[in-house]
């Protein structure tokens, strides 16, 4: 993510911030500017006080409804007739905002969905609602029954027909990360929770019924093949042998669904970390033997959300993450990208790189295929990442 700023007094703010701590001005996150902005008091209409936005000075806006419980920061504009901005509509089930533990974890949940949808809006993904089509994307935050003795299944994690489901208790740091351990997984986060899933509704979007459907199945294996009885056989067994050559994760051995997911997600988390060295003009050279020519070294001079080349990407995600996973290792922190990217791994990051780029580009998928095409074979070349542990 990039580096925000109040627009009023220039001191930084984070994605989150609700006042500037320099100048006390409120802050809002306004989504048609990519821009969390100062606002200024313009008076109020029925649905509560409105503001101008410094980020787009030409526009009234509101705060979203969620505001009222410090969930949410987003505004939504003057002349629209929803009381939540576009992330919070497509929530479908939130907790009992009554119980105080309940609000303490949604707000986590919300501050991670949110972060989620900055980079599905700068992707300019679709994004549509239950109102606007029977499987539009929605959202299910719910309480596992166990936690408050009530008679019922466990919450499970995951998607279905365009709804995804969370179980609240994931925002309990030392719940999540013993289901962390339970699994045997690197990483489990909130945010890494919703990449994964929002994977699997951009599937049947993207993928499903698209020409490229071939090409899905020669990368990530035939998706037809029986989902639950492969699942089982995965928790069973565990992953197949020798999984890191093909694989980003374990989990995504399970089947050609979670395999598309984990890549997704992956993707999600590569373009928003490499927008933060962007916008910190991180320079990685590591001294290496026989490096004196500086062929190794890469500045993260460009925007990722708006890169068609993802060799270009994939270039300056290796050194960066040998460097970062170095930093956290000097501070006695596991590394914080434990994943190798093999040649095989990137043919498939290649593959969810140009769905995204075909869904931007009506009309240029003979352009956005070139483009992938040229970023698979970039990626059969590639070495495998730097070592993470």
């Amino acid at each position: 993510m990039k580096i925000f700023q109040c627009q009023a007094c220039d001191q930084p703010v984070s994605f989150e911030s609700t006042v500037c701590e320099s100048c006390e001005r409120r802050l809002g996150y306004v989504c048609d500017r990519h821009a969390v902005s100062a606002l200024e008091p313009c008076g109020e209409d029925g649905r509560g006080p409105l503001f101008r936005a410094y980020a787009h000075l030409g526009r009234k806006y509101r705060f979203c409804a969620n505001a009222a419980y410090d969930a949410c920061n987003w505004m939504v504009p003057e002349e629209s007739d929803e009381p939540y901005c576009v992330t919070c509509r497509h929530n479908r089930v939130v907790p009992d905002l009554t119980v105080s533990a309940n609000v303490v974890r949604w707000r986590q949940i919300e501050a991670a969905k949110h972060r989620l949808f900055y980079s599905l809006l700068r992707l300019e993904l679709p994004l549509v609602t239950r109102v606007q089509y029977s499987d539009g994307l929605a959202f299910d935050f719910l309480v596992d029954p166990a936690e408050t003795q009530s008679p019922g299944p466990p919450v499970m994690t995951g998607h279905l027909d365009g709804l995804i489901t969370l179980s609240i208790a994931e925002a309990d740091d030392v719940e999540r990360e013993r289901r962390r351990k339970l699994f045997g997984e690197f990483y489990r986060t909130l945010l890494g929770h919703f990449r994964h899933e929002i994977g699997h509704y951009f599937w049947n979007l993207l993928v499903r019924f698209d020409a490229s459907l071939p090409l899905f199945r020669a990368l990530f294996g035939d998706e037809s093949v029986d989902y639950g009885l492969s699942l089982q056989r995965y928790h069973a067994n565990g992953p197949t042998p020798r999984w890191e050559e093909s694989f980003v994760s374990a989990y995504a051995t399970a089947h050609p669904w979670e395999d598309f997911a984990e890549t997704f997600a992956h993707y999600l988390h590569i373009v928003d970390t490499l927008e933060t060295a962007n916008a910190f003009e991180i320079r990685v050279r590591p001294k290496l033997r026989n490096g004196g020519d500086g062929a190794s070294a890469v500045t993260v001079d460009f925007d990722p959300y708006e890169t068609p080349d993802f060799q270009r990407v994939i270039e300056a995600w290796m050194p960066l993450t040998y460097a970062v996973n170095s930093l956290n290792r000097s501070m006695g922190q596991p590394p914080l990208y434990p994943f190798t990217l093999t040649p095989a791994v990137i043919a498939k990051l290649a593959f969810v790189h140009e769905r995204i780029y075909a869904a931007r580009m009506p009309g240029g998928m003979e352009i956005a295929s070139a483009e992938m095409l040229k970023a698979v074979i970039a990626g059969l070349r590639q070495r495998v990442a730097a070592p993470t542990l």
